[in-house]
């Protein structure tokens, strides 16, 4: 069996630093791409840039009644998703001591990470199942399986969505369907900023405390070499860190 580079990839998080880094990655390697973010000036940029290999749906995924429909009303070229690649999520307000931290905060960063993957995962994988054939790739990270101090509600949705994807896996074990789960270390992607509601000087205080980061192009390397694999074979996990260089 050969792989198959002529699908749809549905990607949440695509006008983000990573999510664009996989959506390009995506279309050099022939694949069409759902763009799905709530920044809607970004994503349609973007989206722009890609080309008609691109499809942009400006989505909040913490928006369940249109998370929901997001299958709705896709172009011919794009309505059959083959690939489903849960990227978005963010950290605002993190970093901090949990009982120090905002409650409001914490709940924010398990409804976009933890619960927004859920949801549109389970909007798009009855009709992978239908068809006996499909990939959700789920972005975790390395705070799923260690523990970061300061960071409790940001680790407690990644640590979620690992077993999120295990579970599924498992019940999905009889069928055609392959999940994955990508297990990043630190990366230069906008989450640190957006962490700091904008505040370049701490992201760039933050970056500058540790000796080493992954790239977006990095990731999104990792995630194209799970999908290109045969149809047979399930790449179930990755973690991928980078190396201490200097």
């Amino acid at each position: 069996m050969t792989k198959d580079n002529n699908g749809v990839v549905l990607l949440t998080g695509a006008a983000g630093g990573l999510g664009r880094a996989i959506a390009r990655a995506v279309v050099a390697s022939g694949r069409r791409v759902i763009l799905v973010d709530r920044n809607a000036d970004a994503l349609t940029e973007f989206a722009t840039q890609l080309g008609k290999a691109a499809h942009p749906v400006q989505l909040d995924i913490t928006d369940h009644a249109k998370v929901d429909r997001i299958l709705d009303g896709l172009p011919a070229e794009f309505s059959r998703v083959d690939v489903l690649i849960n990227n978005a999520g963010h950290d605002i307000g993190g970093r901090t001591r949990f009982d120090q931290g905002s409650s409001d905060d914490w709940s924010g960063i398990i409804q976009t990470n933890l619960i927004g993957t859920m949801r549109i995962t389970s909007a798009v994988l009855p009709v992978m199942v239908g068809r006996n054939r499909g990939h959700v790739v789920n972005v975790s990270s390395i705070n799923a399986v260690r523990i970061v101090p300061d960071m409790a509600a940001y680790s407690a949705s990644k640590a979620g969505i690992r077993m999120f994807t295990e579970t599924i896996r498992g019940e999905l074990a009889e069928t055609a369907i392959r999940i994955t789960e990508i297990l990043p270390g630190l990366t230069r992607t906008g989450i640190i900023v957006t962490r700091y509601r904008g505040d370049r000087q701490k992201e760039q205080a933050y970056f500058e405390q540790f000796k080493m980061a992954l790239e977006p192009d990095d990731v999104a390397r990792v995630i194209l070499f799970a999908l290109d694999q045969p149809p047979h074979v399930q790449i179930a996990e990755i973690m991928v860190l980078p190396v201490n260089r200097f």
